[in-house]
Parts: C-alpha cells; structure tokens; sequence
C-alpha cells in the first residue's frame, strides 16, 4: 500500500429513525452554525448527515438554498428500479434529491429485516449505477466473533458486495461490529484497526490498489468524542459512521472537530 495517500475522513451521522422534517431542519441549521462558529474546514473533514426519507427534501432544500458544505445521504435503497413494490425507495429518486450517499448492509437491515448478502449487493449496485456512493455495512455478531474471529464475516460481506460494483464506481465502508452499535461498548481502537486492514487488504484483491488507496474505511459502533481521537489515529480508519451521538448537536460537533484532540 502507498502509504503517501491522504484520504479526506469522513464522518457521517446515521439518524435511524429520529427527528421529523421540523427536527432536522433546525438540527440541520444548529450544525452548521456551530461548525461555522468554530471554522471548521470541511475538505479536512467532510461531514454527511443520513436523515430518515421523510426529511431528505427539506433538508435538501436547506443545504442548497444556505449553500452548505455538508453531504446528504439516504439510509437505505430499494434494489429495484421501479415498480410495484410499495413502500419502497428507488436509486433515480434519491439521485433527484441530490444524495450523495446511501447505507446499505446496516446489520438493523440484515438482521431486522433479514437483507442477504445478495440483497445487499444488488442495492449496492443499483446506487453505484445511478452515480452515488453506497456506503457498505458489515460487521460480526457477538457469536461471528466467537466462532470466526473478528474479520471473517465482515470481510466475506465485503466481498459479496464488491463482486456486482461496475468496475471503478467509488464506495465507502463502514465496520461496524454488531456487539458494540447502541451497546456504550465500542472496540477497541485496535480491534478497529486490524479488521479495517483485513477490509482494505480484500479491496486490494477484488478491486485493486488504487482503489484501495483511495477507499474511505470508517469504523461505527458506540462512537462517541471521547472515543473518536484513538480510532482515528489508526492507518486504515478514515472516518466514523455515528448513531446515537449523531443526534446531539453539540457532541456531533465534538466528534466532527477530532482534530482538536487527536493529539497526534
């Protein structure tokens, strides 16, 4: 690997199933104030928010019409085009809202609501092919830890998702380990760091060295601004995938700014 290569983090605040479209546009508003107040330098870090679909056009309309520098991404996809599938959200509509990102993989997906690797795969496929940038889930159980060890099952879903990518698109991932997601127990900075290496050593042997170089791993999982600094002084860690946290202004903010005390 060429260790030259500088990868802008990213850190992306995954609001599940919180906040209206009232909520975000003032939760909106209230971040990017106070990241304007402390002069943060988004190409230092860039910051996306992934509200649930029914806040996605407000909140569209608030970064376009403030000019504001953070990303919008979606929470989840539809693997289909169009269709009688209802309830469901195609790739094309997201696209029109100016989404930039998309989960897909989240294990509350594959666990909650029983998504395979191949589903998974397709709704990767499907954001690629529209020109946005599906950021792929994967990460083990308690019991996945215990049988397999800790990069087996992340790196296997890596792979599955990889494979039905069109050569070249962007992608980012994120490790999440399903034992430390809302539990307060987050990995280790180590643990972190040793399956973020096995992920970017499967990127080498499915996708290349170039996109293995530039590929943004971000690690997810009770992350918190006491945590982030240590996980980001890892060599393979780019960024943070927030849950909770993601939804407290100020302490999202904090996170946002780890440069203030990374201390390294």
């Amino acid at each position: 690997m060429n260790a030259t290569v500088t990868r802008t983090p990213l850190i992306a605040g995954n609001w599940k199933m919180n906040f209206d479209h009232l909520q975000a546009i003032a939760f909106v508003q209230k971040l990017a104030w106070g990241l304007k107040d402390a002069k943060h330098d988004f190409s230092d870090a860039e910051v996306a928010v992934f509200p649930p679909f029914t806040d996605l056009r407000s909140v569209q309309t608030l970064l376009a019409a403030d000019r504001l520098s953070l990303s919008l991404g979606a929470q989840d996809v539809s693997q289909h085009q169009s269709g009688a599938f209802t309830g469901d959200i195609s790739a094309a509509m997201l696209t029109k809202l100016d989404v930039q990102y998309v989960i897909v993989g989240h294990s509350e997906r594959r666990h909650g609501h029983g998504e395979s690797n191949d589903v998974v795969a397709a709704k990767a496929a499907a954001i690629s092919q529209t020109g946005m940038v599906p950021v792929i889930c994967v990460g083990e159980t308690a019991a996945d830890l215990e049988e397999h060890g800790a990069a087996a099952v992340p790196v296997a879903q890596l792979r599955a998702a990889l494979a039905t990518l069109p050569a070249g698109s962007p992608f980012v991932v994120a490790y999440e380990p399903v034992w430390a997601i809302g539990s307060g127990q987050a990995a280790t900075p180590e643990q972190a760091q040793s399956v973020a290496q096995a992920l970017r050593e499967t990127i080498i042997e499915v996708s290349g060295e170039d996109a293995a170089a530039t590929t943004r791993v971000l690690y997810g999982g009770s992350v918190t601004s006491e945590n982030i600094a240590a996980f980001m002084r890892q060599s393979d860690v780019d960024g943070a995938l927030v849950g909770g946290a993601s939804l407290k202004v100020d302490e999202f903010q904090r996170i946002i700014r780890f440069r203030q005390h990374v201390g390294a």
